[in-house]
């Protein structure tokens, strides 16, 4: 008997509702490659041979069907001018990270599986395609807004590297306003950090995990690489992952006393400092999942790795840090994100100077 909709479905393999008729649509995704629709029905035989399949990266084949003939493909390549092609382009020649190109990757092929109608959007001519499409295509495949705002994110890259590369004449989402999604990550606040740091105390990997995050201000991505090579002098230099093919730019920010002390409290690995109970550096997901646990264990539950960046930030403007200090720190290279925390600031300590002006004059 298949398994019901909201049963547990095998690793890589997600639901996506038709958002107008809300019907079950099953794909499986593998990062880096593009993703495959799945026809068959979830718990049956026929739907665990398709996964197989898809996992190995091999066409699959209804039993009652003829398999094509030896040395077909089913494969053809886009016709050039087409948004496939443009999107083929820019996944061969785009230099970006691979974790940035897949998770744009993600996107974009639903964007070129997205139909106006009967047309399919990766068949038609990039060069035609306009604001109002874009709007259409983000308000189809994605229903909150912050993901929404990920499907204009992506087009948006799409489009700039091809007009940087001299492909397109014009960037049709360069002037969509991004949707407000609330302020995402929860911002670790004071008490919280104490709280955590009163469950798991000095020594511990977990407290070194917290003080590497809050202190440095890295995403996890570099948290899980940055090492005592890293630091000299009393100063750390790094390249942060999420833009070492883009904007390139480096991380250069003194080790503060509490962090110094921390480093040295705690056993560390040769060239990471946070190493799993094997002795081995973690990986992205490894350390986020790992952090999960520490939060969890102090009753944080709504409390992640980036809202520690968040705190930073928010701490460091309430201090009076500038725009372009807040640049220099977190490896910001625009002032779209400081400016969030500058902001904030500049109206509670306004506020706050401002507030005794509420109360009417003694005669």
């Amino acid at each position: 008997m298949p398994k019901r909709l909201d049963d547990k479905l095998p690793k890589g393999v997600s639901l996506d509702r038709d958002w107008r008729t809300r019907e079950a649509r099953y794909y499986f995704r593998a990062p880096g490659r593009k993703k495959v629709r799945l026809k068959e029905t979830p718990g049956t035989d026929a739907f665990d041979k398709e996964v197989a399949c898809a996992r190995l990266g091999i066409p699959y084949v209804p039993e009652g069907t003829e398999p094509p003939p030896a040395g077909v493909t089913l494969k053809r390549d886009p016709a050039e001018g087409t948004v496939d092609w443009l999107y083929a382009e820019y996944k061969r020649r785009a230099t970006i990270s691979a974790g940035v190109m897949a998770r744009r990757a993600t996107i974009l092929e639903e964007v070129c599986d997205y139909k106006f109608g009967t047309a399919r959007c990766g068949d038609l001519p990039y060069a035609d395609m306009r604001k109002r499409h874009v709007v259409e295509i983000r308000d189809a495949v994605r229903d909150k807004p912050g993901s929404r705002n990920d499907v204009k994110k992506a087009i948006s890259a799409l489009f700039a590297w091809a007009v940087e590369s001299d492909l397109a004449q014009m960037n049709p989402a360069a002037k969509i306003k991004l949707l407000h999604s609330g302020d995402g990550f929860h911002t670790w606040t004071v008490d919280e950090v104490r709280q955590y740091e009163a469950i798991h105390g000095a020594g511990t990997k977990a407290r070194l995990m917290l003080h590497l995050a809050l202190y440095t201000g890295l995403r996890l991505d570099s948290l899980s690489i940055v090492g005592l090579q890293h630091i000299r002098n009393g100063q750390l230099t790094i390249r942060p992952e999420k833009t070492r093919k883009s904007s390139g730019v480096i991380v250069d920010i003194p080790v503060l006393p509490e962090l110094q002390k921390t480093i040295e409290e705690c056993p560390t690995g040769n060239l990471t400092f946070l190493v799993t109970e094997f002795g081995k550096p973690f990986t992205t997901n490894g350390l986020g999942n790992k952090m999960r646990d520490w939060c969890d264990q102090a009753g944080l539950f709504h409390c992640t790795t980036h809202g520690l960046r968040k705190a930073g930030a928010t701490i460091a403007a309430e201090n009076g840090a500038t725009d372009e200090e807040l640049m220099a720190i977190f490896g910001w290279t625009t002032k779209n994100q400081t400016t969030t925390y500058t902001k904030k600031a500049r109206r509670k300590q306004m506020a706050a100077g401002a507030m005794h002006k509420l109360v009417p004059e003694q005669k």
